[in-house]
C-alpha cells in the first residue's frame, strides 16, 4: 500500500526536527546511570509546573494515572468517598470516565454544546446533588473547557474541578481560572496531563503529570505513585507504582522547548483550513477570539462519513475519527447506554479529524481544503 501525500500522524517524521537533541539527552541520562526520580525528572516537573502556572507539578506514568491518582488523593484526604459523583463530559475518550469509576466514584455524564463539543456548562446545574462532589472538563482536542458558568457552579457548590489537560497543554482560557491563571492545568484545583506519544507535547512512550497548586494534594500524589511511601520503605498509603522513568523526562523536557513553534504552526494550520474550507455538508470547529487553541486534533463533522472518508483517502489524504463510540455506548459501561445524550451522540457518527500533525503545512491545509470542497454532495 503506498503512504497517502497526506499522512495523518507518522511519529517518526513528527520526531525527526529534534532526533539528535533527543539522541543526545538519552545519551546523558544513559551515561549519568540514575534512571528513576532523578534530575530529569525534577527539571521537567519544574518546567511544566512554571507553563501551567502551578505551584506543583508530579511527573507520572500516564495520563490516566494522573488522574487516577488525583481522585485517589482526594479520597485519602477524606474529599470523596466511594459513590460519590464527577460531572464528565460524555464526548471524551474513555480515560476521562475510567479515572471516576476505577476509584469507585460515579461518572454523571454530561452532554456537549455543539460548537465547541466540549462540555456543556449550562447543563451542569441541572445534574447537581448532594453526592456530586467534582467536575472534571476536558479541554477536547486542544480547546479549553472553562466559562464563568462553570466557575461560578464550582464556587457556590464548593465542587472540585479536575481538569483533563491531555490534549491542551499550552492552552489559554479567554477567562481566569479559580486561582487567577488562564493556562490549561491552573485553571481548576488539580489537572491531569498526558504526554503519550501523539500529543502536542508527546513523549517517546507513555508519560503523564499531575499540576496543582494544592500543597497537600500533590504531597498525596507523589506518595501514592510512589508506593504510597512518603520516604524510603515507609509506606504510609496503600499505594502504586506510577513514576515516570528519567529517559522519557529527557525526551518531554527537548520536545518542550520547541513547545510554542508547535503550537504556532497548528494554529496557522488550522487557520487555513477555516479560511479554505467552504462545503455546505462540512461543519468546521469553532476558532475562538481571547483564547489560545493549541489544535491537537482539527475536527470537522460531515454527512456522509465514511462516502466523505473514502473520498480522501482516494485523493492522499488520511484521516482519522476521535471517537467513534463515547464511553456510555462502550461495553464496559452498559449500564449508562440508555443516557440520552444528543450532541455526543450525534458527534460519534459525523466527527472526522483532518490532518494537522508535523509535517502538515498551511499550504497542504489549503490543498485538502481545496479536496473537500470538490467531495460530491
Amino acid at each position: 500500500m503506498t503512504s497517502p501525500k497526506y499522512p495523518f500522524l507518522d511519529l517518526a517524521q513528527a520526531n525527526q526536527p529534534f532526533a539528535e537533541e533527543l539522541k543526545q539527552a538519552a545519551c546523558r541520562v544513559i551515561d549519568n546511570g540514575r534512571y528513576i526520580n532523578g534530575e530529569q525528572v525534577h527539571l521537567l516537573e519544574q518546567e511544566v509546573a512554571r507553563l501551567c502556572r502551578t505551584t506543583h507539578c508530579v511527573a507520572v506514568s500516564n495520563g490516566l494515572d494522573a488522574l487516577r491518582l488525583i481522585i485517589r488523593a482526594y479520597k485519602e484526604l477524606g474529599i470523596f468517598h466511594p459513590g460519590d459523583k464527577v460531572i464528565v463530559p460524555a464526548n471524551t475518550y474513555v480515560a476521562s470516565v475510567l479515572a471516576v469509576s476505577d476509584n469507585d466514584l460515579v461518572p454523571a455524564m454530561c452532554d456537549a454544546r455543539p460548537g465547541t463539543m466540549n462540555l456543556d456548562s449550562s447543563l451542569i446545574e441541572s445534574m447537581l446533588s448532594p453526592s456530586v462532589k467534582a467536575i472534571m472538563p476536558v479541554h477536547l482536542y486542544g480547546t479549553p473547557c472553562c466559562d464563568e458558568t462553570l466557575l461560578e457552579i464550582a464556587r457556590h457548590y464548593q465542587l472540585k474541578i479536575i481538569e483533563d489537560n491531555a490534549q491542551a497543554i499550552g492552552a489559554v482560557s479567554d477567562v481566569p481560572g479559580i486561582n487567577g491563571t488562564r493556562v490549561t492545568g491552573g485553571l481548576g484545583h488539580a489537572a491531569g496531563i498526558s504526554f503519550y506519544p501523539t500529543k502536542n507535547l508527546g513523549a517517546l512512550g507513555d508519560a503523564g503529570a499531575v499540576v496543582t497548586d494544592d500543597d497537600q494534594l500533590a504531597q498525596v500524589v507523589r506518595a501514592l505513585a510512589n508506593y504510597g511511601s512518603d520516604r524510603r520503605y515507609h509506606n504510609i498509603y496503600r499505594g502504586l507504582n506510577c513514576r515516570l522513568d528519567e529517559i522519557q523526562a529527557a525526551m518531554l523536557r527537548v520536545k518542550l522547548r520547541h513547545l510554542p513553534q508547535e503550537i504556532e504552526r497548528r494554529g496557522s494550520v488550522a487557520r487555513a483550513y477555516d479560511r479554505a474550507i467552504n462545503h455546505p455538508l462540512v461543519v468546521k470547529p469553532v476558532i475562538f477570539d481571547g483564547m489560545t487553541q493549541v489544535w491537537h486534533q482539527y475536527v470537522i463533522c460531515v454527512e456522509h462519513r465514511e462516502r466523505f472518508r473514502d473520498y480522501l483517502a482516494h485523493a492522499g489524504v488520511a484521516t482519522d475519527i476521535h471517537y467513534a463510540t463515547p464511553p456510555h455506548l462502550q461495553p464496559c459501561y452498559s449500564q449508562y447506554k440508555s443516557l440520552r445524550l444528543p450532541v455526543t451522540t450525534h458527534l460519534a457518527t459525523h466527527v472526522v479529524s483532518l490532518p494537522i500533525a508535523h509535517p502538515i503545512t498551511p499550504a497542504d491545509a489549503q490543498e485538502i481544503a481545496n479536496i473537500i470542497n470538490h467531495f460530491p454532495a
